[in-house]
């Protein structure tokens, strides 16, 4: 699969600040740069508090950009209003880390799925197409539609979530953590789902994860974030098995395999690397 050399999402000099009025502000995103073409997946990889989560927010416009800008196909999305957003919902949608919390347990996984179509002024007959539709792609029955969050595991509530945010034909998915809650064993299928979905859609991909092991298996090209900022760039399979930047080798190590052997002497490797990065 070959991504395009224009970008679809090009983020430029992006500044977040969290409480920037207060005595006590905190800079969350420091000059940020990053680009995703049309048809690529882009790994964005750092631990808790790098700032990673906080950029795919500000794509989506969840939290707001001190500074920079943040364009979609060439417009600038940077300061959308609530009606811009709402009309930006056909074209990037989100697929979060907890599955169960981002699905609503009172609807049936027909009405999740056919809610964004009918909010956007489809027919009860398009709608159920739609979504049977996609429930095949993201391998399950159709029989699903008249049962609810809670009967299902982690990994199905995952291909739920994943359906949701597709159903409406997006360009671009943000990604966040979505395999990390899930054993190593259903993120492998539901990694190979990922790929399968782009190979079949062409949607983009912004994937968010702490683990350089998983966006090795998925991702054209990794960005690699520590305390805000951007500390490596490459191709994806570059990253992986030859990392330059001291914090991108921790991550590495950090990386659970699944071979007892190997993992000890990762451990071990990362003990190694602990002192502070600069």
């Amino acid at each position: 699969m070959t991504a395009s050399n224009a970008p679809l999402l090009s983020a430029r000099d992006v500044v977040v600040d969290y409480g920037a009025r207060k005595k006590n502000s905190f800079r969350a995103l420091n000059e940020v740069s990053i680009e995703v073409g049309a048809g690529e997946c882009v790994g964005l990889v750092g631990e808790s508090g790098s700032g990673k989560s906080t950029l795919g927010k500000a794509i989506l416009g969840l939290v707001p950009v001190t500074s920079g800008t943040i364009r979609f196909d060439g417009e600038d999305i940077t300061r959308a209003t609530g009606a811009q957003r709402r009309a930006l919902a056909s074209s990037i949608q989100v697929v979060f880390q907890d599955p169960y919390g981002s699905l609503n347990p009172a609807m049936t996984i027909g009405d999740i799925l056919a809610e964004p179509l009918t909010a956007s002024g489809a027919g009860r007959k398009e709608a159920r197409a739609a979504v049977a539709d996609m429930l095949d792609r993201v391998r399950l029955p159709k029989t699903v539609v008249g049962r609810y969050p809670s009967e299902f595991s982690g990994g199905q509530r995952q291909r739920i979530a994943i359906a949701r945010a597709l159903v409406r034909r997006p360009r671009l998915i943000v990604c966040d953590e979505p395999v990390s809650a899930l054993d190593l064993t259903t993120q492998a299928t539901i990694m190979d789902l990922f790929i399968e979905l782009q190979r079949d859609t062409g949607v983009s991909y912004l994937f968010v994860s702490h683990d350089l092991g998983v966006v090795r298996r998925i991702c054209h090209r990794v960005a690699v974030m520590y305390r805000g900022e951007i500390v490596e760039t490459g191709e994806g399979e570059q990253i992986t098995r030859d990392p330059q930047h001291p914090y991108s080798k921790r991550l590495l190590m950090a990386s659970p395999v699944a071979d007892p052997a190997r993992q000890a002497a990762r451990r071990e490797a990362w003990l190694k690397l602990r002192e502070p990065v600069h």
